[in-house]
């Protein structure tokens, strides 16, 4: 029988039994295999891919939807990818289409390379801010913030929802519980017996990526990546939001080198909702 055109084949909804098609299709594009990662986003979110008749996946993404759950009112595009063997040929602007048409009128948003932000523009996404990604080795340096953190506990989970939701203006709760399972860390900042801020390290092949960072201030910021650092010897990865130019700069100080920009795009609002003022760094730029 003939070999179905692209454009014949069906695009399907992929699941946790996907975790290794996944992994092979981030593997094929020079992209780390990050099953750790596709694991979370499957099992939080909804995947789409299309099967390769040859075996493994011609392409891929995955949609984390935040808010009521007949009725998001927020959905993060993430890891769309194409097989080399299949690029240049319109197959991630169909897969985008279908995840439009899927979405409705969910306002979107996700985060471009600059390879992939002509494509995410033709298809009405605007640029509503940037993200830089930062990494290496956490070097301690200077007097520490003067900020208490520990770490979290199950009782303090509640409060770190809320606190969540009050900061990105949407309800997480499907994808911030799975983080003490997740994460090899998670950890809060205390004042007076009030939960501040939180932030994870997660593992990612040979790092660990410090997201979600949700803080009061930067301080509050500095206090818990640096509680992060302390108890990892592996190189630290964090996307930080440009507006938080402290941050950045204090990061730098201490051996986090800049790797890269990304713009933060937006479909259907002008801007993420929440306070960006406590929002320092995303659990990971496939989701928010």
């Amino acid at each position: 029988m003939p070999t179905p055109s692209l454009a014949a084949l069906p695009i399907r909804r992929l699941t946790l039994r996907d975790l290794t098609v996944c992994a092979d299709l981030s593997e094929d594009r020079g992209w780390p295999r990050e099953e750790h990662k596709w694991g979370l986003l499957l099992a939080a979110g909804k995947g789409y891919g299309i099967d390769d008749p040859d075996g493994g996946l011609v392409a891929a993404c995955v949609v984390t939807e935040y808010g009521p759950y007949e009725q998001p009112d927020l959905g993060a595009i993430g890891m769309v990818l194409v097989a080399a063997r299949h690029a240049r040929q319109g197959i991630g602007r169909r897969l985008m289409d279908h995840v439009l048409s899927v979405m409705g009128t969910t306002p979107l948003t996700l985060h471009a390379t600059p390879f992939g932000r002509p494509l995410y523009e033709d298809l009405g996404f605007k640029v509503s801010g940037r993200a830089e990604m930062l990494r290496g080795h956490f070097t301690p340096g200077g007097p520490g913030p003067a900020v208490s953190t520990r770490a979290a506990t199950a009782e303090d989970l509640a409060a770190i929802l809320r606190l969540d939701e009050e900061v990105l203006g949407t309800d997480r709760t499907h994808l911030i519980t799975r983080l003490p399972a997740f994460a090899d860390q998670l950890r809060v900042a205390e004042e007076s017996g009030r939960i501040t801020g939180y932030a994870s390290a997660w593992p990612n092949m040979h790092t660990h990526v410090v997201g979600p960072l949700i803080a009061r201030d930067t301080e509050t910021a500095q206090a818990l990546l640096a509680s992060l650092a302390a108890a990892t010897d592996r190189p630290l990865r964090t996307d930080i939001d440009v507006r938080h130019e402290e941050l950045r700069a204090w990061a730098k100080e201490r051996g986090l080198a800049s790797v890269t920009f990304n713009s933060v795009m937006t479909y259907g609002l002008a801007e993420l909702p929440g306070d960006w003022s406590r929002r320092f760094a995303p659990l990971t730029v496939a989701a928010v």
